[in-house]
């Protein structure tokens, strides 16, 4: 019977911060742009403080997307979402997008956490924006390649010419999980 009202609550609590997101602001699309905007400018200065050779890595790869990002983890169920954005290096060009994410496993927490992927080929950055993403398992991760030299030093390899470096910002989470991440274009922003 615990497990029950445990369980519900736990429901109520997901739902309500996922339709959070949708009630908050009534903001102007060019505000939500330059808010994308100066997040993934704040993420890349973080990111270059921790790791200064990724500058390097994102200033010569074929293009980069920066994600801020929250999930809620409470007994069983999870769920996440945030903003991000991809930029193709040779032309500017800027591509809005989002992110959604659901887990299932034992958990409890809250956490903020920004994820800048790093592309060194065209065929990957268009892979990307244009067919989104989507991979499971724990969203935490932290390794390094020896092989790909300084520059890349802090990032894990996700698929052949992308990167990708998570950092984690305040927040507090203790689980065991496996979790579904899916990125796609921003049809509001774009």
């Amino acid at each position: 019977m615990r497990i029950g009202v445990s369980l519900r609550i736990g429901l109520l609590v997901l739902i309500c911060m996922l339709l959070a997101g949708s009630v908050a602001g009534a903001a102007t699309v060019a505000e939500k742009r330059q808010s994308v905007r100066n997040m993934a400018n704040d993420t890349l200065d973080r990111l270059y403080a921790a790791h200064p050779s990724a500058r390097k890595a994102v200033e010569n790869a074929v293009g980069y997307a920066v994600f801020s990002s929250y999930d809620v983890k409470i007994f069983l169920f999870g769920g996440g979402r945030g903003r991000g954005l991809a930029v193709y290096n040779p032309t500017g060009a800027e591509t809005f997008m989002k992110m959604g994410q659901i887990g299932v496993g034992l958990g409890l927490g809250v956490k903020n956490y920004s994820v800048v992927f790093v592309f060194e080929t065209d065929k990957a950055f268009q892979k990307f924006i244009n067919q989104g993403w989507e991979f499971g398992g724990q969203a935490t991760v932290a390794a390094t390649d020896g092989v790909s030299g300084g520059s890349l030093q802090g990032a894990v390899s996700i698929w052949p010419g992308a990167w990708m470096y998570q950092m984690t910002d305040k927040g507090l989470a203790l689980e065991i999980t496996g979790k579904g991440t899916r990125y796609y274009k921003d049809s509001e922003l774009n």
